[in-house]
């Protein structure tokens, strides 16, 4: 009898291909939205004709962030799970603890999302230095006349320095795409010091007290974990550290930045410009204030309750993590260590 796997969404298309030629017996949601809870622990348990025949439970489930793993839906699944599979590189909507106290592994996608993050990073740093949301405006609204020496003048990147918040794979892939920009100090903070470093990236300087990255750096860059330290650290005060043309961009989480400082502080002109990829909550209201300013672009993050652009929201990057959860569940369901297991 085939295993069967439960998938709660779609998944890009080389990859969904590939999952439907296998002899599995395959209960998918096809739905653009979010498996309703209430279905997906229908689906763990099985129909009610497999059970008469014996085949009770789920055997691997394949899961977004969007789907929260945890006991309920484990008791619901049964001793017969075999694997649980995540499309994602994090995994705070999985009881990790649970899953190992039943001796299910917990497969995910690892170190996929740096190339396409970083892209982001970079097309949001450009973005908000440049004023680009506020000369799209311009030329939409019909404000877009004659010539004028000083009209949406940006920050260009020559001779300026560089602070990133958070030097790991991330934080490294921006640097190395702003560099050739022409950028002539590459300032970073995060929990240690990195003397490795100075072989792919000789001009970065390490900073132990962040205050010093803060008041030195033209672009403040967040690439960093939220963690109890990092949580909210940006706030009115660190905002005052900056200088006045500082170009403030997050792309990592949006419990880092404590929202209504922000805010305050792109009112105040402390700072020039933002560009967020991520915001508290998500999604954010779109009557937020954060909205209606001038120099300030959102994006929309992955998270709940939506999955649309994110920076990992390229076809590559999509289709390379769907592989990597079928690698997992092939692996897991032939007796096979799991190639990305956490």
């Amino acid at each position: 009898m085939p295993f069967k796997v439960v998938a709660t969404r779609i998944l890009p298309p080389e990859s969904q291909a590939h999952l439907e030629a296998q002899n599995y017996d395959l209960v998918q949601w096809k739905e653009d939205s979010v498996m309703p809870r209430d279905e997906l622990l229908k689906q763990v348990k099985g129909a009610l004709f497999l059970r008469i025949l014996g085949y009770t439970h789920a055997d691997a489930l394949i899961c977004l962030l969007t789907d929260r793993i945890d006991s309920e839906l484990l008791d619901a699944a049964g001793p017969q799970l075999k694997v649980v599979a995540t499309m994602s590189v994090g995994f705070d909507h999985v009881d990790v603890e649970e899953l190992n106290k039943r001796k299910i592994p917990l497969g995910y996608t690892p170190d996929v999302l740096t190339d396409a993050t970083a892209d982001l990073t970079v097309l949001l740093t450009l973005a908000a230095a440049r004023r680009m949301k506020e000369g799209m405006n311009a030329a939409s609204q019909g404000e877009w006349g004659a010539w004028r020496p000083t009209w949406l003048c940006g920050a260009q990147f020559t001779g300026k320095t560089l602070g990133i918040i958070g030097m790991g794979r991330i934080g490294e892939a921006v640097a190395h795409r702003l560099k050739p920009f022409g950028v002539s100090r590459i300032l970073y903070w995060g929990r240690r010091e990195k003397p490795e470093l100075k072989e792919r990236l000789p001009s970065a300087e390490f900073k132990s007290e962040l205050s010093d990255v803060l008041s030195e750096a033209d672009f403040v860059i967040v690439c960093c974990a939220l963690t109890p330290e990092t949580k909210e650290m940006f706030n009115y005060e660190a905002f005052k550290k900056m200088k006045k043309n500082t170009v403030f961009v997050n792309t990592a989480r949006g419990g880092i930045v404590q929202q209504d400082d922000l805010t305050r502080a792109l009112e105040e002109n402390l700072i020039a410009s933002a560009g967020l990829d991520v915001t508290s909550p998500e999604p954010l209201d779109p009557s937020h204030k954060l909205y209606q300013l001038p120099n300030c672009i959102i994006l929309p993050h992955i998270d709940f309750p939506t999955f649309s652009i994110s920076a990992s929201a390229t076809f590559e990057t999509r289709e390379r993590m769907a592989s990597m959860c079928l690698e997992n569940i092939h692996a897991a369901l032939n007796s096979h260590t799991m190639p990305y297991k956490l």
